[in-house]
C-alpha cells in the first residue's frame, strides 16, 4: 500500500480515480445528491491553496474552520496542507465565547464560516480577536451584517486562486511538507477547566492509515462511507482523512438532524457513529416488541434470542454454530434481520465503527445478535482516534476490542491506561504545564481513563476523574450508571449526582413523546408538561423501570431519588460539550434547586 502525506493525498487519488466519484453532498434547494469526482476535488484544492498562497497564510500557520459538515471543508484542509498550513476546526454549534478562546489562543488570521449561525457568531466576536482579519463564507445564503466591510464568499475567495498563480510555490512547500509538521490542532470538549489545543501531526494520521490498513482488510475503494458526526471530532476526521486514503466515496451529511434520512438515501456500506445512535435503534425495536402481541411479538422475540446464540454465543467465540440454529439464523436474516437493516438504510452495511462514548453492553447485544457489523472502538482526540477495536467475528459483549497495530498499552496506577506510540499527540498547544501533565518521562501519555486487559482485549472500567466519592466514603463511577439506565426507551438524557453526598440520585430528560403517549393510555390528565412529570403515575412508572435495569448494582450505586426535567440538557445552556458530553459543574449550578430538593429530608 501506497501511503502519500496529506499534502498530495487528493491529487494522488485523481491521478488514479480520475472522474470517479470521490464525494457527495445534498443541494437542499434541488432535494438532490450533488457529485465531486476526484479530477474535480483535486482542482478545488489547487484553486484553494492559490487563494490562501495570495492571501498571505505562512507555512505553520494557523487557520479556522467554523463550519457544519461540508465539501468546503476538506477543499480547505488539504489546500492547507499543501502550503504546510494548520487547519482547526470549530464545532459548528460553537458558541461565541468558545469562538473567541480558541481565535485568541491559535492567533487565527482567516476562519472559514459555514451558515448564518456560524458567522454571526464570528463576526461577533471580530472585534475581540486582534488577530482576526477576515471571515471566508461557505454559504452564498449568509446575510452580511450591514458593519462588515472585510468578509468574502468562498466563491469569491477561490477567484483569487483560479488563476493558479502561485502553483510553483506551492509545490515547492509541498515538496518539503513532512511527517513532522503540525496537520491539525483540535480543542478538546473542555467538560472541565478551559478547552486544550491537541497538537496533531502529519505522522499521526499516516500511523493510523498503516494500523488500519492491517486491521480493517475488509475495506476496499468500491465502499461507501456516511460522513455523520462532526468533522471537527477526531473520530469523524481521521475517519474520513482514512476512508480519502481508501478511495472510498465520501457522502457528507450537511444537518446531523437529517441522518435517518440521508441514511436511506445514500444506503452506505461504512458509517462512523456514536453509541446513541444504536441507542435510539434499539429503543425503537423495543417499543415494537412492547407494542407487538401474540406470534408477531414471539417470533420478535425468538429472532433476538437465536442471533444471540448463532453470533454471540458462537461466532464471536470461534465455534461453528450447530446446523439447526445455522439454518433457522438464516431464515430470520432474509426475513427479520433484512427488514430492520433495509429500514434503517443499512442492508448494504459492510462494518460501522462506534465510539465516543461506552456501548451499553444490551445495545451492543442487540446490535451482533441482528448481524449488524458494529466495530466497538475506544480512542480518544490525543490519540488520533482510535487505541483499540473489535474484530468483525472476534468481540466479547463490555470490552472496547484489541489493540491497534504499533501502539503500546500500558496499565498504570490506579489502573490508568498508559499509551505509547506514533499516533499519539506530542502535546498540547502553548500549554506547557499541562503536556508535562499528560505526557511522562518515559513518553507514556496518561488518558485518565481506567482498565484492564483480558484475552488481548481492552475493557473500560470509569473514568478517573469522574469518580464521585459519597459522603459514606464509597466511589460511584457515574456514567457507568447512566449508560446503563440510558438504553431505557422513556429515558432520554440521565446525569448522575454523587458527588459528597449520602445516596446516588439522578436528573432525568424523559422521552418526552412516550411519557404524553403513556399518559394518553392510562387517562392520565395535566395541564403542562411539568404537571405531567410530577404526576405520582409518571413517578412511579420511571421508579420501576430504574428498578429493574439497577438490580445488580451495588445497593450503595443505586438512584435513591430523581427528578424528571420538562427540557432538555443544551449545548446552548452550557450544559453539554459539543460532542453532547454533560458538562456537570453546569448541571450542578443550573439545577442547584432540583438537586437540594432530592437531599431535602421527607
Amino acid at each position: 500500500m501506497v501511503y502519500h502525506h496529506l499534502s498530495v493525498l487528493i491529487h494522488r487519488q485523481a491521478e488514479k480515480y480520475g472522474n470517479r466519484t470521490a464525494l457527495r453532498y445534498k443541494n437542499y434547494e434541488r432535494g438532490t445528491w450533488i457529485s465531486v469526482s476526484w479530477t474535480q476535488f483535486s482542482e478545488y484544492v489547487k484553486f484553494t491553496a492559490n487563494a490562501l498562497a495570495e492571501s498571505g497564510i505562512k507555512e505553520q500557520e494557523n487557520i479556522g474552520v467554523f463550519s457544519q459538515n461540508k465539501p468546503e471543508c476538506l477543499y480547505v484542509d488539504f489546500a492547507a496542507f499543501a502550503i504546510r498550513a494548520v487547519t482547526i476546526p470549530l464545532y459548528a454549534t460553537s458558541s461565541p465565547d468558545q469562538v473567541r478562546y480558541m481565535v485568541n489562543d491559535a492567533g487565527i488570521r482567516y476562519l472559514f464560516v459555514g451558515e448564518q449561525f456560524q458567522y454571526d457568531a464570528a463576526f461577533g466576536v471580530l472585534g475581540v480577536c486582534n488577530s482576526l482579519q477576515q471571515l471566508i463564507i461557505f454559504d452564498r445564503s449568509v446575510q452580511l451584517d450591514p458593519r462588515d466591510k472585510t468578509s468574502i464568499y468562498f466563491d469569491d475567495f477561490l477567484k483569487k486562486g483560479s488563476r493558479k498563480q502561485h502553483e510553483a510555490a506551492i509545490q515547492e512547500k509541498t515538496a518539503r511538507a513532512n511527517e513532522d509538521d503540525v496537520a491539525n490542532i483540535l480543542y478538546t470538549s473542555g467538560t472541565t477547566g478551559e478547552p486544550k489545543g491537541v497538537l496533531l501531526h502529519h505522522s499521526c494520521y499516516l500511523q493510523a492509515f498503516k494500523a488500519h490498513d492491517l486491521r480493517l482488510t475488509s475495506m476496499t475503494d468500491k465502499d461507501v462511507s456516511m460522513n455523520f458526526l462532526p468533522l471537527a471530532h477526531i473520530f469523524e476526521r481521521a475517519w474520513t482523512y482514512y476512508c480519502l486514503h481508501k478511495g472510498v466515496l465520501v457522502c457528507i451529511n450537511l444537518r446531523p438532524t437529517d441522518i435517518q434520512t440521508s441514511i436511506k438515501e445514500i444506503r452506505p456500506t461504512l458509517m462512523c457513529s456514536v453509541p446513541r445512535f444504536w441507542e435510539k435503534v434499539y429503543s425503537a425495536v423495543q417499543e415494537k416488541i412492547s407494542q407487538a402481541t401474540g406470534i408477531k411479538k414471539k417470533i420478535m422475540l425468538d429472532a433476538l434470542r437465536v442471533g444471540k446464540m448463532h453470533n454471540i454465543d458462537c461466532i464471536s467465540k470461534g465455534i461453528t454454530p450447530p446446523a439447526g440454529l445455522h439454518l433457522k439464523y438464516l431464515l430470520y436474516e432474509k426475513t427479520i434481520y433484512s427488514l430492520l437493516k433495509k429500514t434503517i438504510g443499512i442492508e448494504n452495511g459492510n462494518f460501522f465503527p462506534t465510539a465516543g462514548a461506552a456501548v451499553p453492553d444490551k445495545v451492543c447485544e442487540f446490535v451482533h445478535s441482528v448481524g449488524i457489523n458494529m466495530i466497538v472502538g475506544y480512542g480518544l482526540t490525543e490519540s488520533t482516534a482510535t487505541v483499540s477495536c473489535t474484530l468483525p467475528d472476534r468481540y466479547t459483549i463490555g470490552s472496547v476490542g484489541f489493540i491497534m497495530p504499533g501502539l503500546e498499552v500500558q496499565i498504570g496506577e490506579n489502573h490508568e491506561i498508559l499509551l505509547r506510540g506514533k499516533t499519539i499527540t506530542k502535546g498540547y498547544y502553548k500549554k506547557i504545564e499541562a503536556t508535562t501533565a499528560a505526557i511522562d518521562k518515559d513518553g507514556w501519555f496518561h488518558t485518565g481513563d481506567a482498565g484492564y486487559m483480558k484475552g488481548g482485549e481492552l475493557f473500560l472500567t470509569e473514568r478517573i476523574k469522574d469518580l464521585f466519592k459519597t459522603s459514606n466514603g464509597k466511589y460511584i463511577a457515574p456514567q457507568a450508571i447512566e449508560s446503563r439506565l440510558v438504553i431505557d426507551r422513556y429515558i432520554d438524557q440521565i446525569a448522575i449526582i454523587a458527588d459528597q453526598r449520602k445516596f446516588v440520585s439522578a436528573l432525568i430528560v424523559p422521552e418526552y413523546e412516550l411519557v404524553e403517549e403513556y399518559a394518553k393510555q392510562k387517562g392520565i390528565s395535566y395541564r403542562e408538561r411539568e404537571d405531567l412529570l410530577r404526576h405520582p403515575k409518571i413517578i412511579a412508572l420511571f421508579k420501576a423501570r430504574i428498578d429493574t435495569l439497577q438490580q445488580s448494582l451495588a445497593h450503595y450505586e443505586q438512584i435513591k431519588r430523581f427528578t424528571l426535567l420538562p427540557h432538555p440538557f443544551s449545548v446552548e445552556k452550557g450544559e453539554l460539550t459539543n460532542t453532547l458530553k454533560i458538562k456537570r459543574d453546569v448541571l450542578n449550578r443550573n439545577f442547584a434547586n432540583e438537586i437540594e430538593a432530592m437531599y431535602k429530608e421527607p
